[in-house]
């Protein structure tokens, strides 16, 4: 597949002002990102023992070859850094696999075997990296595991270099930041389904690479689509300051919760005189809030923690590297780094609260912020993962919620209605087409997909409309330096001329499901309950789970899920049933997929009371939809 439209003269003309305009002369990226290859994945695939790809760094040769018109050139100079893919050796005894998924593994040899930093989102990656890793530093048992943070690319790939014998008999402690398995697993089961349908296209999942198509996501060429595992923390990471020592590798720690993550964690390497930075600092600016979606993150709290980091780490470091991207080396120049992605974040939070305080709402104060010179010309603050515009409006957010003030934007229509009235008042669709493809011979993009938008969700069945608002969305895409921003436009491009794509991937896969605590497993139930044809029902079941000792009592009223453990001396109405299983079990049947009657009839289940209580339960829930419209109603 290839899109229908070539880039525009207006955009070739644009990229061209860019090209003048960004600071090519400065190329210490490019020798820090190729300091310490040893060796590359060749070749640079991935694939699951039947054969499937879940990864390809050898589609994005074409990075190799002059920029085209339809690629931004700063965008294009940092797919082409992201897209080198191997082994590197970062300091004596710390290595790290780039270029083999979104994210970087980090692996730090100890004194019988090595210490794995985030092993990528799938177990097919993780487990080539630890191969090429061995291949060139001997077969090492992996001793350690360590999550920098709760998103799926730095736990995903777990099961590629342990396995959960090993962790259990203490051969492989693994290591993550205080509150990370709830965030873990609410960010993957709880809005699971929504954020990995907006993932693709943020990824542009289904996009050809090539100049015409996905470059690359900015933090990382994309995203694996492999196995996603997870292996449950043993030691928990409470306090800055808090040493633990894995295989004879000694690592001072920062907690940084609320910052790129809500769980997640610095830490320093005394003995190697290196810092990781999680992905607090890295070379880009990154989002206070994603756009797949995701709490709004604190850019004043990151900020202060990236101070903290300076004044703990930062003037005894002499190399600091990240879980993205390539490290930077000499005290000096971390110390520069760290300081100038510490202002990036404080600038976009002191800034807009300074406009917000004067009335202007977001989508203005998007338009107003520019960056400081000396911001704007670092490499590594440029947006090609965050932007000024949507984090901006992610501060706007975070403080005064969807709504700016003005009552007429109070009690909108949604977005059907909505368009249309709007198609109406305009003089109906051949008069919004007349006037966007005039729109669009002058390049006005930004406001032909508006106008479009309207006529789309109108008359979703108008061909013109969906071709010319693809179009649009290319140019769109070509023109954008941010490459989640040019994903999103070619990935909307895409299903308005061929239909939805779906979500590749599973978002609450097994292994996620099964390290969901009691609690959690009934949060992501009662998401599901269809709360209008609950109305006027009441189920009540108790859940005796073994491995936990516990009574945890269900209740469905008013169309409402409520659980709780059942107090002591409480007493309570019987239940209409009372289910007694394990927690693996309780998971399985209720998230995981399996077969309740096949649960019951091997023994995992044992019923007292209605069997049928849980039927009517389980007929009153809707099933997530991860193929739901998003360009078109």
């Amino acid at each position: 597949m290839s899109t229908a439209t070539e880039p525009s003269a207006l955009v070739a003309a644009a990229h061209r002002r860019a090209a003048a305009d960004l600071p090519f002369a400065d190329e210490a990226d490019h020798a820090d990102a190729d300091r310490g290859f040893m060796a590359a994945l060749d070749p640079g695939v991935v694939t699951t023992a039947d054969g499937t790809v879940v990864w390809d760094s050898d589609s994005y040769a074409f990075l190799r070859g002059p920029r085209p018109d339809s690629v931004h050139p700063g965008l294009w100079r940092q797919s082409g850094l992201v897209g080198r893919q191997g082994l590197y050796e970062v300091t004596d005894g710390i290595y790290q696999i780039r270029g083999l998924d979104l994210s970087n593994m980090t692996l730090v040899e100890g004194d019988t075997g090595v210490v794995v930093i985030d092993p990528l989102i799938s177990a097919e990656t993780a487990a080539a990296g630890l191969a090429l890793y061995r291949a060139h530093r001997g077969d090492r048992a992996v001793t350690g595991l360590v999550y920098t943070h709760s998103h799926v690319d730095h736990f995903g790939g777990a099961l590629g270099v342990t396995t959960l014998a090993d962790v259990e008999a203490g051969r492989c402690p693994v290591l993550a930041p205080a509150g990370f398995l709830a965030h873990a697993v609410a960010e993957n089961v709880y809005a699971g389904t929504a954020m990995a349908r907006r993932a693709a296209y943020m990824y542009g999942a289904v996009l050809p690479r090539g100049p015409l198509g996905q470059v690359g996501a900015g933090l990382g060429q994309t995203t694996s689509v492999g196995t996603v595992t997870l292996v449950p923390p043993t030691v928990e990471i409470t306090a800055t300051d808090q040493v633990e020592t894995v295989d004879g590798v000694r690592m001072v720690f920062q907690v940084t919760p609320g910052t790129e993550a809500p769980a997640e964690m610095n830490f320093y390497f005394p003995d190697h005189r290196a810092l990781c930075m999680a992905e607090n600092a890295t070379h880009t600016m990154h989002n206070l809030l994603t756009l797949r979606g995701a709490p709004v993150r604190d850019p004043l709290l990151w900020s202060k923690y990236l101070t903290e980091a300076i004044n703990l780490f930062a003037r005894d470091t002499d190399v600091v590297f990240a879980s993205h991207h390539w490290p930077t080396w000499g005290a000096d120049r971390v110390t520069e780094y760290l300081s100038a992605q510490r202002d990036l974040y404080a600038y976009l939070h002191d800034q807009t609260l300074r406009l917000l305080n004067q009335g202007y709402v977001a989508a203005e104060i998007a338009e107003r912020i520019t960056l400081p010179p000396a911001l704007d010309n670092a490499w590594h603050a440029r947006g090609y993962y965050g932007s000024v515009s949507h984090n901006v409006k992610a501060v706007y957010q975070r403080y005064l919620g969807w709504f700016d003030g003005n009552p007429a934007h109070l009690w909108q229509h949604p977005p059907v209605e909505s368009a249309k009235r709007h198609v109406a008042y305009m003089g109906g669709a051949e008069e919004v087409l007349r006037k966007a493809r005039k729109s669009y011979a002058a390049g006005d993009y930004r406001w032909v997909a508006q106008v479009l938008d309207y006529l789309v969700f109108a008359e979703p069945d108008n061909d013109q409309a969906k071709r010319l608002q693809a179009s649009t969305f290319e140019q769109l895409g070509y023109g954008a330096e941010n490459a989640t921003w040019r994903n999103f436009y070619l990935s909307g491009a895409y299903e308005l001329r061929y239909g939805r794509f779906g979500t590749p991937t599973t978002p609450d896969a097994p292994t996620v499901v099964a390290a969901m605590t009691t609690e959690q497993i009934f949060d992501a139930v009662a998401l599901r309950v269809d709360g209008p044809k609950a109305w006027e029902h009441r189920v009540v079941t108790d859940w005796c789970v073994t491995d936990e000792d516990r009574i945890h009592r269900v209740e469905l009223r008013n169309g409402v899920l409520i659980h709780y453990d059942r107090p002591d001396g409480v007493k309570l109405l019987d239940p209409d049933a009372e289910f007694t299983l394990s927690r693996t079990t309780l998971a399985r049947v209720l998230l995981g997929g399996d077969d309740f009657g096949v649960a019951v009839a091997a023994g995992d289940i044992a019923i007292e009371g209605d069997p049928l209580s849980l039927s009517h339960l389980v007929d009153l829930l809707d099933a997530p939809d991860p193929d739901f419209a998003i360009v078109t109603p």
